[in-house]
């Protein structure tokens, strides 16, 4: 299992892992959403590759952003794993990647927002560490 950050020019190798999470999103939207818009913005991407296939198993971005109430801070906003893949490792290696990064950038936590019905990844995140500290609010406009 290799675990690298991929570059802007190797956005699409996160496509197939990432739609698994966002599937609304399109191959040609992806790459220019991440490129074009979350790059700027700070956004990071790594995968997971799995050994066997050579493919792209699992992939996770991330921004680090500065808030009042948490200081400087890693935030995950995606992470998503092939269902093949899944109950292999691959997010909990990717998690811990992003754990290394986050102490060598000098951030104190690391924060990530998951829709309630993803029991299955909030056991994941519980394992590695992660509680639930508070509510997330949304509104549609």
């Amino acid at each position: 299992m290799k675990i690298e950050e991929l570059e802007a020019e190797r956005t699409w190798l996160a496509f197939e892992a990432m739609r698994q999470l966002r599937p609304h999103l399109t191959s040609t939207g992806f790459v220019k959403l991440v490129n074009d818009v979350q790059r700027p913005e700070g956004y990071r991407l790594v995968a997971s590759w799995d050994g066997e296939t050579g493919r792209v198993a699992a992939a996770i971005g991330f921004r680090q952003i500065t808030s009042l109430a948490n200081g400087r801070h890693i935030l995950v906003d995606d992470l998503s794993t092939m269902p093949p893949m899944r109950g292999r490792g691959h997010a909990t290696r990717l998690l811990a990647w992003v754990e290394r990064e986050a102490r060598r950038l000098g951030c104190g936590q690391i924060h990530l927002n998951s829709s309630t019905h993803r029991h299955d990844a909030h056991r994941l995140y519980m394992r590695a560490g992660f509680t639930i500290p508070a509510f997330h609010f949304a509104r549609r406009l």
